[in-house]
């Protein structure tokens, strides 16, 4: 017995060294495929002088970032969206989209002005919202439990805050970080490539430890991901704060949509419709396939279901704002002010087509095809924004940006609230198409506008105007040219006074002093 029970022993002890050795072999496997994947993604980060610059820490910070917001985003999800019946859903979404938006839209236009003063110090300030949002997640965690919605709502409504001032911080200071042969266009989508991708990883994994181990728990690694951000960002290179160049005693400047400009105002009115119908989409099919209103799930079709509909429409939309990135960055910096209604008119057809043919094909096309847009037509728009505004105001510019898209995306969530209701499929894209097709009317007609405006001036100011208004035709911005053998109109004598460079009283101070008639 003494020798069966050594013999056991052995064998067991045999047994656990094989199972040790071929765990390590697996964990050592494991970590070698990490690390391929990070030198893989480091590459890929710092592909184009990235490295040198910043930019690729940038992106690895920002892929983090929206790691940690899809966590709390799916965590929140299985608390306040899904947790309840679909009748009640509908009143607890429309609620978080009220207590959360309404505080948002009255903070927003004071974040960018408030980041503009701290021009000299982003790094701090963005690590001051991962910090932030590390212990809102602890406080939502401790929440959960007893159900404290206030503090659920109150912690929502922090984290969106902070994360929109995230994202104003990271598009103010692109232009630091640019390296010599990328766009901004191309940086802007390399940035939302490896969001969308860090996102789409995020969303399962969060998932899978929600139904395992609780909301609580997921909050918790969430907090402790933000608080490892935080010191990333603290790390960042010292030259993306810029210098505070404001002079003394002067104003600062607030932006709204009024003091952009009009290139930077078109483009915020077309991302502003686009908006709203992809607001207005997601909740309006996610409640109407959830009720069986739709044609493939009244019909009771044994390969479609409520989990595997949401699913796909989810699955479309990411593969959509993939294919935005990826399109935005082979575009390079080619016209982004033709990209942003270019992106608006393709929203509209597939609207209409919807409409007209819906079923399970087309609202997965609608899908893709929204998602696409609005990444496509944003990525344009931050172009725009960090080419037209100066550094000055810049944040400023961003912040009233980001809160009037985010305030459009939450009017067309409660549309698509209340029309869900109706379950008229028909109807509600029909309407939603009308106001794409006035929205797309107006930027159209803007933009003419606009360049025949430009062109006319550009005409004046090359000496084509109105012959009366200077006769001789007389042009002082092409003196030189005027006086060459070759000129179609010679340029007539100067005044004595103009000629005499011992009168210098008489002469202009702001001409040149090449010019001889300055």
């Amino acid at each position: 017995m003494g020798r069966g029970v050594a013999d056991a022993g052995r064998a067991a002890g045999r047994a656990g060294r094989a199972t040790a050795g071929g765990t390590a072999r697996a964990g050592r496997a494991t970590a070698g495929g990490v690390r391929s994947v990070g030198r893989a993604t480091r590459r890929l980060t710092y592909a184009g002088g990235a490295g040198r610059t910043g930019l690729g820490r940038l992106i690895e910070l920002s892929a983090g970032n929206s790691a940690g917001d899809a966590l709390v985003t799916v965590a929140l999800a299985s608390t306040v969206f899904f947790g309840v019946p679909v009748g009640e859903a509908r009143g607890s979404v429309a609620l978080y989209l009220v207590i959360t938006m309404l505080p948002f839209a009255l903070l927003a236009p004071f974040v960018g002005p408030i980041l503009d003063r701290f021009r000299s110090g982003r790094r701090y300030v963005m690590a001051g919202t991962l910090f932030g949002r590390g212990l809102l997640c602890f406080a939502m965690a401790a929440a959960v439990g007893p159900g404290d919605l206030p503090t659920l709502f109150i912690g929502a409504l922090g984290v969106l805050v902070l994360s929109k001032a995230y994202n104003v911080s990271r598009a103010a200071i692109m232009p630091n970080v640019l390296p010599a042969g990328i766009t901004l266009v191309s940086a802007n989508a390399r940035v939302a490539l490896f969001t969308l991708v860090a996102a789409g990883v995020a969303v399962p994994i969060g998932a899978g430890l929600t139904a395992w181990l609780g909301s609580a728990v997921v909050l918790r690694v969430a907090m402790l991901a933000f608080l490892l951000l935080g010191v990333v960002a603290v790390r960042l290179p010292r030259h993306i704060d810029s210098p505070d160049l404001e002079e003394e005693g002067s104003r600062h400047r607030w932006r709204t949509l009024l003091k952009v400009g009009p290139a930077v105002a078109e483009a915020v009115w077309a991302n502003v419709a686009i908006r709203v119908f992809s607001g207005f989409l997601l909740f309006f099919l996610l409640f109407l396939v959830q009720d069986h209103a739709v044609p493939w799930l009244s019909g009771r079709d044994p390969f479609f279901d409520v989990t595997r509909t949401i699913a796909l429409l989810a699955g479309a939309a990411g593969l959509g704002g993939l294919a935005g990135a990826a399109v935005a960055n082979w575009t390079r910096n080619h016209a982004p002010q033709l990209i942003v209604p270019a992106a608006l008119a393709l929203t509209l057809v597939t609207a209409v087509v919807t409409a007209l043919l819906f079923g399970v094909w087309t609202a997965l096309a609608i899908s893709l095809v929204t998602a696409f847009a609005q990444e496509l037509g944003k990525l344009a728009l931050d172009a725009i924004v960090q080419r037209e505004i100066g550094e000055e105001v810049r944040s400023s510019t961003f912040g009233v940006v980001e809160a009037v898209l985010q305030l459009a995306w939450v009017f067309g969530g409660l549309v698509g609230l209340v029309l869900s209701l109706t379950r008229g499929v028909s109807a509600g894209l029909v309407g939603l198409a009308a106001g794409l097709a006035a929205a797309l009317g107006w930027v159209v007609f803007a933009r003419v506008r606009r360049v025949r405006a430009a062109k006319a001036e550009a005409a004046r100011k090359h000496g084509l105007h109105d012959p009366d208004a200077n006769p001789g035709g007389y042009s002082a911005d092409h003196d030189a040219a005027a006086s060459a053998p070759t000129a179609e109109w010679p340029a007539p004598a100067p005044a004595p006074a103009e000629r005499d460079p011992r009168r210098g009283d008489t002469l202009d101070p702001t001409k040149p002093l090449t010019n001889p008639f300055g």
